[in-house]
C-alpha cells in the first residue's frame, strides 16, 4: 500500500528531534574540545624539550618526553610550602563556608525572626559589591589584629560566603516540610531537625558550595599577595607569578608548574561531579 503524506508527517516530525540532538550533542562536544584542547596543550609542553618548543613547526606530540622538567621546575622556587599554604587554606574556607552558610541559610529559610527577609536582602546587596573594592578594608583589620602574613589573616576573611547562603536558603526552600513535621512531633529540636533531616536532604547543594570554594581558594591570587610578605607563606598562584618573572622563555617549565596547579582541581571535579551536576540541578529547581 502507497505510503499517504499523511503517515509520512509523523516521521518526519520524529526526525527533527533527532537533528536537534545531534546539533546539542555537536555543541557539547565544540565546548568539551575548546575546554579540552588547552590543557592537553599545557600537558603536551611541559613533556617536550626547550629546543621543541622554539621548532616552527613544532610537534604537537613530544618525541621524547622530559619528565624531568616537573622537578626541575617545582624545585626552582619552595612549591612544595605553596602547595601546603593553599591546601590549608583552601580546606579551611571549605570548612567554614559550610558552617556559615548552612546555619544562616537555615535561619532565613526557617527561622521567623523580625527583620529576617531586609536582613537577607542586605545580605544580597553585598554581591552587587566588587570584591577589589574591599581589599583595603580587609587590609586594615587584619593588620590592626596583627594577622598580616599568617594563616589566619589569609583565612578569616573568606569564612562567609553570600552566594553560598543564598543558593543553600534556596535549597532548604524547596524540602518538604512533612519531614521535619513529623521530626518535632518525635521530640526534636531546630538543631536535630537541621543536623538530620535538613543537611541530609542537602548533600547535593553542599557539595556545591565546597567545590566553589575551595575552586575559588585554590586560584586566589589578589588577596594572598596583599595579606602575605614572605615566601613561607604564599600560595600557588603567587608562587606561579613569581616562577613567570624567573623562567618566562622557558615554556616547558612553566607548563609543568601550571599542570601541577590545575591538576587538584581537576581532580576534584571528577570526584565531586554527580554532586556537583546534581547541585546545579537543584538550583534551578529552586
Amino acid at each position: 500500500m502507497p505510503e499517504t503524506g499523511a503517515s509520512r508527517k509523523p516521521q518526519g516530525a520524529r526526525r527533527k528531534p533527532q537533528g536537534a540532538s545531534w546539533m546539542a550533542g555537536g555543541a557539547v562536544l565544540v565546548l568539551a574540545l575548546t575546554m579540552v584542547v588547552p590543557f592537553l596543550y599545557m600537558v603536551s609542553t611541559a613533556l617536550m624539550g626547550e629546543g621543541d618548543v622554539l621548532r616552527y613547526p613544532g610537534p604537537l606530540v613530544p618525541v621524547s618526553p622530559h619528565l624531568g622538567n616537573f622537578g626541575a621546575a617545582l624545585t626552582a622556587l619552595p612549591f612544595a610550602r605553596f602547595f601546603l599554604n593553599t591546601a590549608i587554606l583552601s580546606v579551611s574556607v571549605v570548612a567554614g563556608q559550610l558552617v556559615t552558610s548552612t546555619t544562616a541559610a537555615y535561619a532565613f529559610s526557617r527561622l521567623r525572626f523580625p527583620g529576617r527577609d531586609r536582613v537577607f536582602m542586605a545580605y544580597l546587596s553585598v554581591l552587587m559589591v566588587p570584591a577589589v573594592v574591599l581589599l583595603i578594608p580587609r587590609f586594615l583589620i587584619i593588620n590592626a589584629l596583627g594577622w598580616v602574613d599568617t594563616y589566619a589573616g589569609l583565612i578569616s576573611t573568606e569564612l562567609v560566603s553570600v552566594w553560598g547562603i543564598f543558593l543553600l536558603r534556596q535549597v532548604f526552600l524547596t524540602l518538604p516540610r512533612d519531614l521535619e513535621d513529623a521530626a518535632r512531633l518525635d521530640g526534636a529540636g531546630e538543631w536535630t531537625i537541621f543536623w538530620r533531616v535538613v543537611l541530609p536532604l542537602s548533600k547535593p547543594a553542599l557539595a556545591t558550595v565546597a567545590v566553589f570554594a575551595f575552586a575559588n581558594q585554590w586560584k586566589s591570587f589578589l588577596w594572598p599577595l596583599i595579606a602575605t610578605r614572605s615566601t613561607e607563606m604564599q600560595v600557588v598562584e603567587v608562587g606561579l607569578a613569581t616562577f613567570h618573572g624567573l623562567y618566562y622563555a622557558n615554556w616547558p617549565y612553566q607548563m609543568a608548574v601550571a599542570v601541577t596547579a590545575v591538576a587538584p582541581l581537576a581532580a576534584l571535579y571528577f570526584v565531586a561531579q554527580r554532586y556537583f551536576i546534581r547541585g546545579i540541578e537543584l538550583t534551578a529547581d529552586g
